[in-house]
């Protein structure tokens, strides 16, 4: 892996994705898909470093438009711009992006030895999930809905269940009917790299421009610097929010078909759930950030277990890097490792190595690009929006996920002035599919054996899952009505 062609394009994957992640639209999987033509002449070790290094990369580079655009890089990073925007509005960009770096690091790393030292075990496990415990998988995803940055559990679920019925604009991938397909533009669904793009820039695009150049409105923000060992000793001082993303992540990643993007949304939540400190969550609390980023790269190498040793992709970009893999001749499988043992463990030891080069780079232009927060707002405003279209057209090169993003975001405009948030919305978009999909094919085997209630209900693993979905919303109403409780409280005793 140190020869100098590997270890020359380990750095070029590295630097490439970084850059990659951080514009919107170019999704981790968007960015190994265009480099894969580069890997053709190239041999089959060296085409697949190049690769990881991409797909790692990117996962973390998305953090950086995250916290000083509020445009997600891709959906992993979703839960990166609930606190990291606000760190960066405060001037403390430099530090959120070094923690997210660093956060981002440590899971990865742990991530990748959970691939080399226990593969074969979390292939068995990854096997054992099928439709019916994905299902109640999506449905523990939207259960999380309730208490993700909101101030009220009924707005988050409303949220949720507007991306849930967005989810079903397009044809039914099982009985090929239209939904809800009103226009062109809406033929093959809601793209939802263009609807991330839509729901979280368009808003703030709009507000800026609302301000105008008043003189009271066009201060440049004042960027505090934070040193690299300030930001090392607050990752160890915050040893809960870094585990839960670890492990939170690791888990998600493992399971083929969920997809690392729920990942650092279900760590934000849980890390809050288990936090002291809730009540600074979406204020700009570290934690909030050190969870999501652990996470979501975390996923990335538990998210290979499935492709490496049983030929499933566990993740849309697991998916290209199985026809980068296949493109070379090399078929991945339970063989791979008897009969590609070099090309297996260099690819996976390149994979370790690039998250601490990631990790250099990045803390090392946390501190520049920290500065994208003394532009002016108006300024800002117009950088945004031009990303924006950009983004949005790069993914098909087409004018209609235009169209959808700008929809979208007008319509967020709009229902964030009524309290309603864009990340649950998000997350209802995501899971829809997922929850939709495996119910159906689930019905399908429930009708042919066993029947509804013994396939959906029954088993241990089902059991488990139904628990902590009534567990997630029972927690979530409580702490509802807590806050609520503490508030009046307030009110009656000042």
């Amino acid at each position: 892996m140190f020869e100098p062609v590997a270890f020359g394009l380990l750095l070029i994957g590295t630097i490439g994705g970084l850059i990659l992640g951080a514009t919107p639209g170019l999704s981790p999987t968007m960015a190994v898909a265009l480099l894969i033509p580069f890997t053709f002449h190239l041999a089959p070790v060296q085409g697949l470093i190049l690769l990881g290094a991409a797909y790692t990369s990117t996962v973390a580079g998305g953090a950086v438009s995250a916290i000083l655009l509020k445009i997600p890089g891709a959906p992993a990073n979703i839960a990166t711009t609930l606190d990291g925007h606000t760190m960066a509005q405060k001037g403390e960009g430099a530090r959120a992006l070094q923690l997210s770096f660093l956060a981002s690091a440590v899971g990865g790393v742990i991530g990748v030895l959970l691939l080399i030292f226990l593969t074969p075990y979390l292939a068995q496990w990854a096997l054992a999930f099928g439709p019916s415990h994905l299902f109640w998988l999506a449905i523990l995803g939207v259960t999380v809905i309730g208490s993700l940055d909101s101030a009220s559990v009924v707005k988050g679920l409303l949220s949720g269940c507007i991306g849930l019925w967005l989810a079903t604009i397009g044809f039914d991938d099982i009985m090929g009917a239209q939904r809800f397909i009103f226009h062109p533009a809406l033929g093959g669904g809601i793209n939802i790299i263009a609807a991330l793009i839509g729901l979280f820039a368009i808003p703030q695009v709009i507000t800026m421009f609302a301000k105008g150049r008043r003189p009271d409105e066009t201060e440049v923000i004042a960027v505090q610097k934070h040193s690299i060992m300030a930001a090392v000793r607050e990752i160890i001082r915050r040893p809960r929010a870094l585990s839960i993303g670890t492990i939170t992540g690791a888990i998600i990643g493992l399971i083929p078909g969920v997809g690392g993007q729920i990942a650092g949304l279900v760590a934000y939540d849980q890390a809050k759930k288990f936090s002291p400190e809730r009540a600074k969550f979406g204020k700009g609390h570290s934690e909030g950030v050190i969870a999501a980023e652990s996470a979501n790269n975390a996923m990335v190498g538990p998210s290979l277990v499935p492709l490496l040793t049983l030929s499933i992709p566990g993740s849309p970009t697991a998916a290209v890097l199985l026809g980068g893999l296949l493109i070379h001749g090399i078929f991945p499988g339970t063989d791979l490792f008897d009969n590609h043992p070099d090309v297996a463990w260099t690819f996976i030891n390149s994979m370790l190595i690039g998250q601490v080069l990631m990790c250099i780079f990045g803390l090392y232009v946390a501190s520049l690009a920290a500065r994208v927060a003394q532009v002016p707002q108006y300024v800002m405003a117009a950088i945004v929006l031009g990303l924006a279209v950009f983004g949005s057209y790069s993914i098909q090169s087409s004018m209609g996920d235009v169209y959808v993003m700008a929809a979208l975001g007008i319509m967020m405009y709009f229902l964030e002035r009524f309290g309603f948030s864009a990340a649950p919305l998000v997350l209802g978009l995501i899971l829809g599919p997922i929850a939709e999909a495996n119910f159906i094919q689930g019905s399908m085997i429930a009708e042919a054996t066993t029947g509804m209630g013994s396939y959906f209900f029954g088993g241990t693993m089902n059991i488990a899952l139904i628990a902590i979905v009534i567990a997630s919303i029972a927690y979530s109403v409580w702490m509802e009505l807590r806050s609520r409780r503490y508030i009046s409280k307030e009110e009656i005793y000042g």
